[in-house]
């Protein structure tokens, strides 16, 4: 008896649980014209899912054989052997019903398999064992004695090639049929068809040998079930047991039929199985598709990655520089504003407006005495933005003088098209990621992908650190800031051509020629707090400056610097080195123009009322508190003509405050702050922020405090800055000090003169701070201090010399200059040092005064 494992069940094939009797077949005998016979025993199905005694085998008697056919479902039904279908007994009595019926559709499987055996086949069928996932079944039959199973194969295929029977999910290939050689494996695993075979080669019985195939034995046993792509045979030092080899079909239906054709089948020694005899055992197997062209890409990197990188920023260009353009346009003409659209300006007409009336007249009524006072700085900028001249104008001054005021909302209220760059967030920003990104939310550049340049970074690293090529997927910074300024460029262009119209005379000249013309059309770039921080982040001032002037050498936009460092000359310099720059200073109000600006801001530009004519009820507020002019012009003369100190100063007397009152606490204020970011331990760092040590900062306190000014020189020699420990760099000390604003660097001839305070204002703090004693004896003793280790670092260094020369076997006479020098330094030391014994007087001070 043949054993043979089992299909699926009927629990697997809803609608084709009939295909099978239930029970075992009555085997009748054949007629004459060996007509088929179709008869059914109840419960033979369930029997055949697990075999005789639940072996999944198939038991066939002699003269029985197995004949497949094939193509009888569409292999796209599978899936559903993933389904948890019910017991088959619930529906076995309809289905046999349907079974028994001669009538069967057209459609219908059994149909199928009648019409593929021919009535003069002289076969009986015995039983049907349905395969849903390969698409078939296999026919058991039983044939007379002297009718060789091979005949009757070769009359059903022929029978099939004259009349063919196709299914209707298949009507290019019809149902197609095969005598079973072997034994196969009816599982019931997730595994599905593919077009690939892994053939292996096992021994007939366990313990005896099989012999490996070759490709020709297996072209002629497996070239019958179809057309044959490929037939891989086992690497010759491999060491996988059993042996093995893959033959691929061109059709996922022609391995299945010759996998349940002929697994199991053996090989005699006639066909090249050897003596014993080899065992042929087949799977399915995933076919690995070749990948060419990805293989040829991952085997040429230092050829695929320049091209890839040319590729994206070739995308780049196309698709978001016109988009990043866009932006641009919109942020410098301010098209989509809330604030410029006719319902808001309505809206704020009758409601915020209303409610902001007062506080924007008083404000507007302080500026008109200061713009009374700088018309001819606004007429001048006015005029030198109609001329054609290609080069920048500089408008210079400290903090609080009212630069950015004096430029936006006067000199550019008329212009629409103007472009502000605040270079301070810019600069104060952290990381390269935050430097572009507030470079292009200043130009509106977007949208800006700022987390990339990290990304980027990383994987350029990467695939340098494999390949030996950098990628090139990273932009240096300077890179990513020249993109966004060539695009801002781009789009300050459109934007000055924009009203040129066909008709106009000069419609034909080229872009440049036509902006030259038409100075007016020229969009204006504000750039605010240039070096805002000295030489920190110094690419940030470079490339603003470099653009810049690329503007105005094209003539593509009017650029106006504002800057509150007086060393401008030299970064713009390198831009335009052949050009004179147009430059205006704006300096402190005078006492004059001082005064009215505080009583502008306190009586909001109305006239005030006489005391006799209007009583002291029926005046205004501001008239009530209005301070002593007399007092004022003392106390103006105390704050200076520094515009933020004034307006602070105006509203503080509007609230109520005296003159004198208010300028005590604007100078106690000051000095509060000079104390805590210059003479508070913890301030004398050399990190590149601060330069400066504690008591330099005290020296010049001390200093200006009873001087309007210094000496920049005598600064620089006196023993705080030119024996500091800490600090050895004066110069670098007093620029770090000039940019902190605590002094002012006044120039003359183009090298720093003077020294002044920073504000005004701070040369009040100073003598504040100066007067008290206790700040005063604790700054003196680190002054001294500092001074007593300078000097005991001098003798130090003169002590090492000495010891080095009385080292010497005899004494040159050439040494006895340097030796009487390195004494006389000794003892100058020693007399400084004893001078500043005098610290236990500060020491008392300290201890006895609160």
């Amino acid at each position: 008896m043949i054993s043979r494992y089992p299909c699926l069940g009927p629990r697997n094939l809803p609608g084709l649980r009939g295909l099978r009797t239930p029970g075992s077949f009555v085997r009748p005998i054949l007629t004459q014209r060996y007509q088929p016979r179709w008869t059914s025993v109840p419960r033979a199905w369930e029997s055949t899912t697990t075999g005789e005694g639940r072996s999944g085998h198939i038991e066939a008697a002699p003269n029985e054989s197995i004949l497949w056919v094939d193509n009888l479902f569409p292999l796209k039904l599978s899936g559903l052997l993933r389904a948890p279908w019910k017991s088959p007994d619930l529906d076995v009595a309809e289905l046999m019903k349907r079974f028994r019926n001669s009538t069967l559709g057209a459609l219908d499987p059994m149909n199928m398999v009648k019409r593929a055996i021919p009535t003069t086949a002289p076969v009986n069928i015995t039983e049907i064992l349905p395969r849903l996932k390969d698409g078939g079944a296999f026919v058991k039959f039983t044939y007379p004695a002297d009718v060789p199973a091979k005949e009757i194969e070769a009359t059903i295929s022929k029978y099939l090639q004259e009349k063919p029977v196709r299914p209707f999910f298949s009507p290019f290939r019809g149902v197609q049929a095969g005598l079973v050689n072997g034994v196969p494996w009816l599982e019931d695993l997730h595994r599905f068809p593919k077009d690939r075979l892994r053939v292996e080669f096992v021994p007939k019985n366990p313990g005896e040998e099989a012999v490996e195939l070759s490709q020709e034995t297996l072209y002629s046993l497996f070239r019958r079930y179809g057309k044959i792509a490929e037939i891989i045979s086992q690497p010759w030092d491999s060491k996988v047991f059993p042996k093995y080899a893959y033959v691929d079909f061109a059709s996922v239906r022609d391995a299945i039929m010759a996998r349940n054709c002929l697994h199991g089948f053996v090989v005699p020694e006639d066909l090249g199985g050897g003596k014993l005899g080899t065992r042929l055992r087949m799977s399915y197997e995933q076919r690995v598709q070749p990948h060419r062209f990805w293989e040829w890409i991952s085997n040429h990197p230092r050829i695929v990655i320049p091209v890839l990188v040319a590729l994206l920023t070739g995308l780049t260009v196309i698709i978001f520089d016109p988009i990043r353009s866009f932006f641009v346009k919109a942020h410098v003409t301010r098209r989509f504003r809330l604030s410029n659209s006719k319902l808001y300006r309505w809206l704020r007409r009758r409601t915020v407006y209303i409610l902001n009336l007062k506080r924007e007249k008083a404000d507007q009524a302080g500026l008109s005495a200061v713009w009374t006072h700088r018309r001819d700085l606004i007429d001048q900028i006015q005029k030198w933005l109609l001329e054609t001249a290609e080069t920048f104008i500089v408008v210079q001054g400290p903090r609080g003088s009212g630069k950015k005021e004096l430029v936006l909302d006067q000199a550019l209220k008329d212009r629409s098209n103007v472009l502000v760059i605040d270079c301070k967030p810019i600069v104060e920003a952290r990381g390269e990621s935050a430097t572009i990104k507030e470079m292009a939310a200043s130009v509106g550049y977007r949208p800006i992908f700022s987390y990339a340049n990290s990304m980027s970074s990383m994987v350029d690293l990467a695939v340098q650190s494999t390949t030996g090529v950098k990628a090139g997927f990273s932009e240096t910074l300077e890179s990513q800031l020249q993109k966004i300024l060539q695009t801002a460029a781009a789009a300050l262009t459109d934007i000055g051509i924009s009203d040129r119209n066909k008709t106009d005379s000069d419609a034909s000249l080229p872009v440049d020629a036509y902006l030259e013309a038409h100075p007016e059309k020229r969009p204006v770039v504000v750039i605010d707090n240039f070096l805002h921080k000295g030489d920190t982040n110094a690419i940030v001032y470079d490339k603003m400056a470099e653009w810049a002037a690329a503007l105005v050498q094209s003539n593509i936009a009017h650029v106006i610097f504002l800057t509150n460092d007086s060393s401008y000359s030299k970064y713009l310099s390198k831009a335009l080195p052949d050009r004179v720059f147009r430059q205006t200073a704006l300096g402190d109000l005078s006492p004059d123009v001082a005064k009215r600006f505080i009583l502008s801001h306190i009586t909001n530009g109305e006239e005030q009322p006489e005391a006799k004519e209007v009583s002291s009820e029926k005046q205004p507020a501001w008239a009530r508190v209005l301070p002593d002019l007399g007092e004022l012009d003392e106390c103006i003369g105390t704050l200076g003509g520094r515009l933020t100190d004034l307006e602070f100063l105006a509203r503080r007397l509007k609230a109520g405050q005296s003159p004198k009152q208010a300028v005590e606490e604007i100078t106690e204020q000051s000095a509060s702050e000079i104390l805590k970011f210059f003479l508070l331990p913890g301030k004398t760092t050399n990190d590149g922020e601060h330069k400066w040590s504690m008591e330099q900062a005290w020296y010049l306190v001390k200093a200006l405090a009873s001087n309007e000014s210094l000496r920049y020189n005598e600064v620089l020699l006196h023993n705080t800055f030119a024996s500091s420990t800490s600090v050895p760099d004066g110069e670098a000390a007093l620029e770090g000090l000039s940019n902190a604003e605590l002094i002012t660097l006044k120039s003359r001839n183009g090298r720093p003169a003077l020294v002044a305070p920073g504000k005004p204002v701070y040369a009040a703090a100073f003598r504040l701070l100066a007067r008290d004693p206790v700040l005063a004896a604790k700054m003196d003793l680190a002054v001294l201090t500092e001074l007593t280790k300078a000097e005991a670092k001098n003798i130090d260094k003169a002590e090492t010399e000495l010891a080095l020369l009385g080292g010497l076997p005899k004494q040159p006479a050439q040494t006895a200059g340097r030796t009487m020098y390195l004494l006389g330094k000794i003892d100058a030391a020693q007399r400084k040092s004893r001078r500043m014994r005098g610290r236990w007087v500060l020491k008392k001070v300290l201890c006895t005064e609160a």
